[in-house]
């Protein structure tokens, strides 16, 4: 993903470039340059220090968490994610009692340790979140996505962000995203934003729910590690039947919501005549088929397993 691109990281309140995200984005996009600046503690200086980056070095994206998520809400022009994004930082102080000395939690380039939050510096916050959302036009509105997590106990903006953007996504997730949110829930948008820039086209496979869901309610055994799997390679749609009434399609959507997350934002299909959908492959319990997709039959003897599936699809190397 990103191979060639620049990737630039808007760090959170208190933080610097040097986080562990920084160093897990570098990971897993090592082909891509990842531009993490230390920001100013002064709001309109951290503002003129990114826009003036993002004109000489013109990001391919840009990802930004909580207080940086309501910086780059203001980088029009650019694909952006906004991971918690503190898009009422001002209140945010307040609210949490950040008033005070307060200490760097990664180190910084200047050197720098400690800094001192005032009420003056708390209204300039909240001056700047006064800004957000004031260039927003339907082209900004299809580059910019929000996640959300849905034990986030600091910053809850998500209504506020969904009054101006349609893309809301919520994952499962504290405020400080680790290692777990950032691989299940940033990774896979990261890579839907990278195949539309490059117009690329990944081999569709349709995953029936049927396939997914034990007798408990439960995801079969590993079923949700081959779905992450199948997703470095595929474009997964999550197939269900045509609701007979809203509880039916309430629950369909809450189980993908607790069990797939993400990777089901905007890819669950409800429909009674799945033969119709036009993919490459097709992934359910069904024991006659008539689509025009490759039919997988989940619990035959070649499929009995999503272990199986996984050793399937390994073989044909992402075709």
């Amino acid at each position: 993903m990103f191979r060639g691109k620049k990737v630039m990281y808007v760090h959170g309140f208190g933080s610097s470039g040097q986080s562990g995200t920084v160093t897990r984005i570098r990971e897993v996009l090592p082909q891509a340059e990842v531009i993490a600046p230390d920001l100013p503690v002064h709001p309109q200086e951290a503002m003129d220090l990114l826009r003036d980056i993002c004109e000489k070095e013109k990001p391919d994206l840009i990802i930004g968490t909580s207080m940086g998520g309501m910086y780059a809400e203001m980088l029009y022009g650019f694909d952006r994610i906004l991971v918690n994004p503190a898009l009422q930082m001002g209140d945010t102080m307040k609210e949490h009692g950040m008033i005070g000395a307060q200490h760097f939690s990664n180190p910084r380039q200047d050197g720098v340790q400690d800094f001192m939050v005032t009420k003056a510096l708390v209204k300039e916050y909240k001056e700047m979140t006064e800004q957000c959302f004031a260039q927003v036009t339907k082209e900004e509105t299809a580059r910019v996505w929000g996640l959300f997590g849905d034990e986030d106990t600091t910053v809850n903006t998500y209504d506020l962000f969904r009054e101006h953007y349609p893309t809301a996504i919520r994952f499962h997730g504290e405020h400080r995203m680790n290692d777990n949110s950032f691989m299940h829930s940033v990774v896979p948008v990261i890579r839907w934003i990278d195949d539309r820039q490059e117009g690329r086209e990944r081999p569709i496979i349709y995953i029936g729910v049927d396939a997914l869901i034990d007798k408990y309610q439960k995801p079969l055994s590993s079923s949700q590690k081959t779905i992450r799997t199948l997703l470095e390679n595929y474009q997964l749609y999550f197939v269900a039947e045509a609701p007979v009434d809203a509880r039916h399609y309430e629950d369909i959507n809450q189980w993908l919501y607790e069990y797939v997350n993400v990777p089901a934002w905007g890819h669950t299909v409800f429909t009674n005549q799945r033969e119709l959908l036009y993919g490459d492959y097709f992934i359910s319990t069904a024991e006659k088929w008539n689509g025009m997709a490759t039919h997988l039959q989940f619990g035959s003897d070649t499929f009995k397993t999503w272990d199986d599936v996984a050793e399937y699809f390994s073989r044909l190397g992402g075709q």
